[in-house]
């Protein structure tokens, strides 16, 4: 066993030689003195490891000495913190843990916490507060790793006798505690929102963008158009008839003869638009058809004006008197009309004005054959072609197909080109009537050089050349009711200096009296889009579908109206209205549209006139300026789709200042637009007539029969169309 010993002895001291008795004693102390060795180094090791432990235990001291000191400053600082400020932060902190509580709860509604004005809600600066506290325990634990791994940084202390870990911590402390006034002014901003009221709508946070104007709300001011001047300060026509007449003897420049024949045709005074007109157009005459008012090229007249104002005579005197001096025949008066029966009644006024003057007054609106106008227009002589006409009334096609297919049909010598209710006649502009009457007017032949001095050439610019050279004018007269203000459309008449006479206009109640001189001053006025005649009483019946016609027997047979004329929107309509207050029967009713051949119109028109039929049916067709003598009652049977259509109507009955009847049968769907329609042109509010079906039921057992023979008729009628 000892030889063993020894073996290990020798083994761990390095020696692997056997060892003998003798040196048992030496090798026994050196092992002893090694061994010892061996404890003092362990002993010196366990040393330093002590004093490691002791140096760490100190930092973890100084370390809760610096949060102890925290605690006491935040102490200090809560101290000295106003009364007022601490309770609206535990007040904030305690809505936001309400709000958490309530948020949890599944059975509560979830509420929304109010946004401050920077947009983030009183939780999320809660929850902003604790990570950021978070992120800042982080970095401190961060620091103390570093500063135990390096024992040289730990042992190194400030000027101040504070390691770098306090001064760290120092610095965490100054940025926790301007967080602390960021939280505080946050609140602050809160609590002024919150005093405002609990109904403001937040504001959108605050972007770095500049934006310019801000997000006010500015109110769009309502875009004004600007007319031309001669639009815009129209000469104004009083629209009251009867207060305004003026004897004809009182308007100065009408000739002795057209005094006399205006006194055989009944007239004794003028109306107002005639007042004003006819001197104006007269004054352009004074010197002659060449030059006008100063020796200046006469302007153009616009007249807008209410049905049966007298505008038809405002143009019909001027023209002839300024024509019953002419030597040789030429076309010099142009009268162009949309309808047939309108010119016809424009040429029966002007044939009573010329009778016995010389003039010729020829009419072109395909009532004739075309050939037989042709011979009515030009006389083919051994000297060449003749005219025979001074004043020609024509419809736009006809006009225009003389004009290319009529030789000796010459334009080169017009005056005066009037163009009645020229609304209607701007709408039908497609035609390109104006553009061929311009060219017949200015035509350029292949003639000797002398008679090129009295070629009529197109105006232009006004230069001295132009006013060197001496040529007829052409003037340019316009009339309607319903005159557009759309300053494109009246571009395309190519008007010389216009002038408006308007009576379409509503007077201030502010405003006083106007007087006669004072019709020219449009001060203080609202201009109307169109007028109707005073004399009229104006009406809408609601009522149902099946009803209307039944609506119109009450009116001729309970009622007693007579001279009656009916409007309906298309010819099959008021064929079918015809037919069956025919089968009705006991009422005298005819129709008038397109389907009547125009003498078959001109006789119905006279019968109606006449008082031989109680109730006339028409389309629009007879709604353009007929002056249909003596209408009492005008019923639109359908609703007109606009309001120049509707102004056109009711204006067939109290014309010249009588007394008139409009009534207007609307359904339940149509009220609202139809009135609403009325209301934007500036026209009053119609008064409401309900007719009660106690009234109706006597006529119900002839009406069924009545449809019942008129569904026979239109089959009948049908059948022979197609045979």
């Amino acid at each position: 066993m000892l030889d063993m010993a020894l073996f290990c002895i020798n083994r761990y001291l390095g020696d692997d030689e056997p060892t003998n008795s003798l040196h048992n004693e030496s090798r026994s102390q050196t092992l002893l003195k090694k061994l010892h060795q061996e404890a003092k180094v362990r002993q010196q090791h366990l040393g330093i490891k002590l004093d490691g432990e002791e140096r760490s235990n100190q930092r973890i001291n100084e370390n809760e000495g610096v949060q102890g000191r925290k605690r006491k400053r935040g102490v200090k600082e809560e101290a000295t913190r106003p009364e007022k400020s601490r309770k609206k932060a535990k007040r904030l902190l305690s809505e936001s843990r309400v709000v958490k509580e309530r948020g949890r709860n599944s059975d509560c509604q979830v509420l929304k916490p109010e946004k401050s004005d920077a947009g983030f809600s009183t939780n999320q600066l809660f929850n902003m507060k604790v990570k950021r506290n978070g992120a800042k325990v982080k970095r401190k634990c961060k620091q103390k790793d570093r500063g135990t791994n390096d024992t040289e940084t730990a042992d190194k202390t400030s000027d101040n006798g504070a390691s770098p870990l306090d001064t760290s911590g120092e610095q965490n402390e100054t940025e926790e505690e301007e967080g602390n006034g960021e939280l505080e002014k946050k609140k602050k901003e809160l609590k002024e929102q919150d005093d405002q009221g609990e109904n403001q709508t937040p504001t959108a946070p605050k972007s770095s963008l500049t934006i310019l104007e801000g997000f006010q709300k500015k109110k769009i001011q309502k875009v004004q158009r600007v007319l031309p001047q001669w639009l815009a300060k129209p000469m104004l026509i009083n629209k009251d008839i009867k207060q305004n007449l003026k004897a004809i003897e009182d308007v100065p420049g009408i000739h002795q003869k057209l005094l006399q024949k205006l006194r055989a045709n009944g007239i004794h005074s003028f109306f107002p638009v005639q007042t004003e007109v006819i001197p104006t157009l007269l004054e352009s005459t004074n010197h002659g058809l060449i030059l006008g008012r100063g020796g200046y090229r006469p302007r153009d007249i616009c007249v807008s004006a209410p049905t049966g104002s007298g505008k038809t005579l405002a143009f019909v005197i001027p023209v002839v008197q300024a024509l019953m001096d002419r030597v040789v025949c030429r076309i010099r008066a142009l009268v162009v009309l949309p309808t047939k029966e309108l010119a016809q009644q424009v040429c029966k006024i002007f044939s009573s004005y010329v009778e016995g003057m010389g003039l010729k007054v020829v009419i072109v609106a395909g009532q004739k054959p075309f050939a037989v106008e042709q011979t009515s227009l030009v006389e083919h002589t051994v000297t060449g072609y003749r005219s025979l006409a001074d004043i020609v009334v024509a419809t736009p096609g006809r006009l225009v197909d003389h004009i290319s297919k009529t030789e000796g049909f010459n334009l080169q010598h017009l005056r005066y080109l009037i163009i009645d209710e020229a609304d209607r006649m701007l709408d039908s502009m497609h035609q390109d009537w104006l553009n061929h009457v311009v060219k017949a007017v200015y035509q350029v032949d292949e003639c000797p050089a002398p008679s090129m001095l009295f070629q009529r050439i197109e105006p232009g610019t006004c230069t001295a050349a132009s006013h060197s050279r001496l040529q007829m004018p052409l003037q340019k007269l316009l009339f309607s009711a319903t005159l557009t203000q759309d300053s494109e459309k009246l571009q395309q008449l190519g008007l010389h200096q216009p002038q408006l006479f308007t009576s379409n206009y509503i007077r201030l109640e502010r405003e006083p009296h106007v007087t006669q001189s004072e019709h020219r001053e449009p001060v203080d006025t609202i201009e109307n889009k169109y007028t109707l005649p005073e004399g009229l009483t104006e009406f809408y019946v609601p009522c149902q579908l099946n009803k209307k016609a039944l609506i119109i027997l009450y009116f001729v047979l309970r009622m007693k109206f007579s001279r009656i004329l009916c409007f309906t929107n298309s010819r099959e309509a008021s064929h079918r209205l015809y037919l069956l207050l025919h089968a009705f029967g006991g009422i005298q009713v005819a129709e008038f549209s397109s389907r009547l051949s125009p003498n078959e119109r001109q006789k119905t028109l006279k019968e109606f006139e006449q008082g031989k039929l109680q109730i006339l049916i028409s389309t629009d067709a007879s709604a353009r300026g007929i002056d249909v003598k003596c209408v009492t009652c005008v019923v639109n049977y359908d609703a007109p789709q606009f309001i120049r259509t509707y102004i056109h109507r009711v204006g067939r009955t109290a014309r010249a200042g009588k007394a008139g009847l409009a009534f207007t049968l609307l359904l339940k769907v149509q009220e609202q637009q139809f009135l609403q329609m009325l209301r934007d042109a500036g026209s009053k509010e119609l008064k409401k007539q309900l007719v009660r079906q106690e009234y109706l039921n006597p006529l119900i057992q002839r009406y069924e029969g009545a449809l019942q023979e008129l569904q026979q008729v239109l089959k009948d009628e049908k059948k022979r169309k197609y045979l």
